[in-house]
């Protein structure tokens, strides 16, 4: 991923301005280390910290058309850059062989009517020089990162970060995945809308091989690459899908070609967790170079600062699962890996959380789904997103391909609907698509095995031991004053209220706190969700074990205080560290 930072209209030109433009930039650093460029037109500034993936020798950005009248800052990846080539005329002429680069040839052909053309994920700026108009845009599911903001001198600024324009304008906010900003209509408008996106209930009936090559699609486009990369492999059902469908058709390409036919994957957990045996054991049957991290407890909690400071929430289930992303993604980079393969998306697009067992009906089951999916730049896009980015590393989901989501969602819910009486536990239908005896993708315990939550299959002591640590730092006293300190999205818990505070601390303006979601949730469900079972209203924690009736390991098995332990834990450990020397490696 890359840092892109644009101030557009800000009525200074000065050398200070740009100066100030180029000490923001520099906050998005950690997500591009490879290059830094800036470009200024007017009182219009375009930035980018580049992480090189794609043609890293040229690819340098900001991008331009042929006579430079057109330029473009751009985070992202777009898959389909090579058709894209073609379909234009023979007279654009390519500078570089970026894959971003089209983006500027196709809005000198198309004019702003080009971004549903785009096969990626991406968010970028457009300056149009002629007449000093530009255009936003994200994509569609909101994998990439993006802000927007207004300041008071009239100027609009758009960075990847909260972090790169916080502290300079008035209001800002997120900018909504699947829209484009055009300056002519100083307004948003939507871009991607797909049939699912009304929530209608779909009626197409289930194609278990239509569903499989629309995955395996998804994943060969996302290895286009001219770094080392790898898969992330939690030993759950999809990142293990990921992980087989990469090693069966890896070799021949052109990634294979550069660095081998061996598939690197990596896995995170606490000594003894339940993705780290599953994940060997995947591993193993796969025959990939499997590198395995420990993480203590104490590591964690000494990350906590830097992972909220980077991942820019409160959000507890969002923190939760960042952490130990944040630390494997530090020792990935030291390996000298830039890009990975991941699982995202899966759940929302399937309704794979084990709330869904308490679906009543198949309507609400696809509107929960729907749902869970636009909100998905919130949680999980953004975990995957920043978690890796704050260490130069690059996310690809295939779960979240467009042409995907498109045949997931068009299928009858009835075939997602958990009936456990007929043996369709939760995401049967992409179970069974992958349940090959000829070929097998997965062992059958593997492609089976129940969901985990990223945060909870890391290690169950994981969440135990962040619960008991903020109830050694937040008082009985100072949650009784929480509605009043907190009136917005008010910390439940003494958990919420510690990550409250750190979040204050680094982002404490207004717009700040509403970019982060809220509401009652039970194991990630939307509080809508929670109706469906009367006992959960009682229970209210985004963890997958609190689907108590649902989850194997429910919190009764596996609950621990704050004397269990506060031995193991250190007081007054000054937060940020980053990677405790706790942090081991396996390969």
């Amino acid at each position: 991923m890359c840092g892109i930072l644009a101030v557009l209209g800000c009525s200074d030109d000065s050398q200070a301005k740009r100066v100030r433009v180029l000490e923001l930039s520099r906050r998005l650093k950690h997500r591009g280390p490879d290059w830094s460029g800036i470009y200024q037109f007017g009182d219009s500034y375009l930035s980018h910290q580049r992480l090189a993936i794609v043609d890293p020798a040229s690819g340098d950005q900001p991008l331009f058309n042929e006579d430079k009248s057109i330029v473009v800052t751009v985070n992202g990846e777009i898959y389909n850059h090579e058709q894209l080539r073609q379909q234009l005329s023979p007279k654009h002429k390519f500078r570089t062989g970026s894959d971003c680069e089209v983006i500027a040839h196709l809005y000198e052909e198309h004019g702003e009517n080009f971004v549903d053309m785009l096969d990626g994920m991406f968010s970028f700026v457009l300056l149009d020089t002629h007449d000093n108009s530009f255009i936003v845009a994200r994509d569609a599911m909101g994998i990439t990162s993006l802000y927007i903001g207004w300041g008071l001198d009239g100027s609009v600024w758009i960075a990847s970060e909260l972090k790169g324009l916080n502290d300079e304008c008035e209001h800002f906010q997120a900018f909504p995945p699947g829209m484009l900003y055009s300056s002519k209509i100083r307004d948003f408008r939507r871009w991607y809308n797909p049939p699912w996106f009304s929530e209608k209930t779909p009626s197409t009936p289930y194609d278990p091989l239509l569903l499989r090559r629309a995955f395996e699609n998804a994943v060969i486009k996302r290895l286009m690459t001219d770094v080392p990369f790898g898969v992330l492999l939690s030993g759950g059902l999809d990142s293990s899908l990921v992980a087989s469908v990469t090693a069966r058709h890896l070799e021949g390409t052109k990634a294979a070609e550069q660095w081998g036919k061996q598939l690197h994957t990596f896995c995170v957990g606490l000594e003894g967790s339940p993705d780290l045996e599953a994940a060997r054991e995947v591993a193993n049957y796969l025959g990939t170079l499997h590198h395995e991290f420990h993480f203590t407890v104490q590591d964690g909690i000494d990350a906590i600062e830097d992972v909220i400071y980077h991942i820019e929430t409160y959000d507890v289930t969002t923190i939760r699962a960042s952490t130990p992303m944040f630390l494997m993604s530090r020792k990935i980079k030291s390996l000298g890996v830039k890009m990975v393969l991941s699982g995202e998306g899966s759940d929302e697009v399937f309704g794979g959380y084990l709330y869904f067992h308490k679906a009543p009906n198949k309507d609400e089951f696809h509107s929960e789904t729907c749902h869970k999916i636009k909100a998905l730049h919130q949680y999980d896009c953004l975990r995957a997103n920043k978690a890796t980015s704050a260490w130069g590393l690059e996310a690809r989901v295939p779960f979240l391909d467009k042409e995907f989501v498109n045949v997931a969602m068009s299928i009858d819910p009835e075939w997602k609907m958990i009936k456990m009486d007929e043996g369709r536990i939760e995401k049967w239908i992409l179970r069974r698509a992958f349940d090959d005896e000829k070929r097998p993708y997965l062992p059958k315990h593997i492609l089976y095995r129940q969901k985990e939550q990223f945060s909870d299959g890391v290690g169950y002591s994981w969440i135990d031991g962040l619960k008991a640590h903020a109830q050694q730092h937040v008082t009985d006293k100072m949650m009784l004053n929480a509605p009043n300190i907190y009136p917005h999205n008010t910390p439940m818990s003494k958990e919420a209220y510690y990550y409250r505070m750190i979040f204050e601390r680094f982002f404490p303006q207004n717009s700040a706190r509403l970019t982060v979601p809220g509401g009652a949730s039970v194991a990630c469900s939307t509080a809508t969700a929670v109706a469906w079972d009367a006992s959960w209203s009682k229970n209210l924690d985004p963890s997958g074990r609190a689907a108590i009736g649902v989850h194997n390991s429910g919190y009764e098995k596996h609950s621990v205080s704050a004397a269990d332990v506060s031995a193991k834990i250190i007081d007054n450990v000054p937060l940020g560290n980053g990677v405790g020397p706790q942090l081991a490696i396996r390969g």
